[in-house]
């Protein structure tokens, strides 16, 4: 129980200085917006016009797609590390796992989930 103390003690510092910065910066900033200020900067172009469109959704869901793979493929390191300890189980497992990754990969490349158009 003692182990859990000081990650408790720690959890409180830490939150205690984020708290503490958080309301110096509020009390302490300097508070004078003004017009020009309020402007979105980028690349120093001044906008003339309101946004055109909004954001595709395309690029949102392609990278959700890539995180998921990706996520799933960082199971395939420990599987690799501990294949001599957990044997032929530990195969079949994996490739049961492999291949439902590969029926959801086949499934969002069919549906045109992975096309940029």
């Amino acid at each position: 129980m003692s182990e859990y103390f000081f990650i408790l003690v720690f959890s409180v510092v830490a939150l205690a200085v984020v708290g503490g910065l958080l309301a110096l910066s509020t009390i302490l900033g300097p508070r004078n917006p003004t017009p020009q200020k309020n402007v979105p900067y980028e690349c120093g172009i001044i906008p003339r016009e309101e946004a055109k469109g909004r954001y595709p959704v395309r690029f949102a869901t392609i990278a959700m797609l890539f995180i998921i793979f990706d996520i799933e493929v960082i199971f395939l390191y420990p599987w690799a590390v501990s294949l001599d300890q957990t044997g032929v189980f530990g195969l079949v497992e994996m490739v049961v796992f492999i291949f439902i990754l590969a029926i959801a990969y086949v499934y969002v490349w069919g549906r045109g989930g992975l096309e940029w158009d």
